[in-house]
């Protein structure tokens, strides 16, 4: 393969901004590195396979002898680079079409999707930041890192993604750099700025929830009078369906279970206390805010007591 100077000039240009590099396969976005399965455990891999994120390098000499030996494209590793990049992607085919909830927006392309986000946030959108063009028409918006958070990758709506052909790369991820080329067509500066600060509500939106605590189920006390199986049983199976709560379904499964408990806690055969802590356990399991918990659980136990003095069906 014959090398490409524009190419090393790419390389070289995003290293010297201070973001690490590496080759890419020419012609194409896939790395140029070895894969694990086959690695000779040499050179920079003696000590153990070394990924493309781990050899990404901002070091000019190393770039020079990488690039000098076929004109590869450049990957940007943006972890290591601190470095979050919105991809705004465009339709592929005739039927590549916006899920209705875009749809009914006038959303066509990723870029839609943002201003849309933006005004739902009522936000301004975020234009005043480098940008690329990338070979299929869409646009990679260029921002730093939020310091002290570590944002990962994102896909269309998966997951905690911002929405139809809205990609991110974070840590873990790269893109394709300005000055290459995929099946012909080039990546180009389109705004030649510096890259701005990620806006504070894209990183919020970005940031994953913390992981739902693991919900136990809660055995209740010994209870007055008879029927105490039946009771337990109930408990046990009131706070399961709870915290297999859907999303939709979570708030109201929670009222319901308040509800039915309450009258056992009417007629004194479980305490207020430990429906509580049961509820509020396997309200926070499946995903609800701790604080919207409290208040569900308190509103409809006061509301079952109130109805059921004498432990009535609820």
């Amino acid at each position: 393969m014959t090398a490409r100077p524009d190419l090393l000039a790419a390389a070289l240009a995003s290293a010297q901004r201070g973001w690490p590099v590496f080759p890419l396969r020419p012609d194409d976005k896939r790395p140029a590195l070895h894969h694990a399965t086959r690695c000779p455990r040499t050179g920079p891999c003696t000590a153990g396979h070394a990924s493309w994120e781990q050899r990404a390098t901002v070091d000019p000499d190393a770039i020079r002898r990488a690039w000098e030996h076929g004109p590869y494209n450049v990957g940007l590793a943006t972890g290591p680079a601190r470095l979050v990049v919105v991809d705004l992607d465009v339709p592929k085919h005739p039927g590549d079409t916006p899920p209705p909830r875009w749809a009914e927006l006038g959303v066509t392309d990723g870029a839609d999707v943002l201003a849309a986000l933006c005004e739902q946030h009522h936000q301004p959108y975020p234009a005043d930041t480098r940008t690329v063009r990338t070979c299929s028409g869409g646009t990679h918006l260029y921002f730093t890192a939020p310091p002290g958070l570590v944002l990962r990758n994102t896909r269309g709506e998966q997951g905690n993604g911002l929405g139809w052909k809205v990609d991110t790369r974070a840590a873990g991820g790269y893109v394709v750099a300005p000055g290459s080329l995929v099946e012909g067509r080039p990546y180009t500066v389109e705004h030649d700025a510096e890259p701005a600060p990620l806006p504070t509500w894209l990183a919020a939106l970005l940031t994953p929830p913390p992981p739902r605590p693991l919900w136990r189920p809660v055995n209740p006390s010994a209870g007055r009078g008879s029927g105490h199986g039946y009771v337990a049983a109930a408990l046990l199976n009131e706070t399961a369906n709870v915290a297999a709560a859907g999303e939709g379904a979570r708030n109201w499964t929670l009222t319901r279970a308040a509800r039915a408990l309450g009258r056992f806690v009417a007629d004194g055969r479980l305490t207020r206390a430990e429906v509580e802590d049961a509820l509020k356990g396997a309200g926070e399991a499946c995903g609800l805010p701790a604080r919207d918990v409290t208040a569900t659980i308190t509103n409809a136990l006061n509301w079952s007591i109130a109805n059921n003095p004498r432990g009535e069906a609820a």
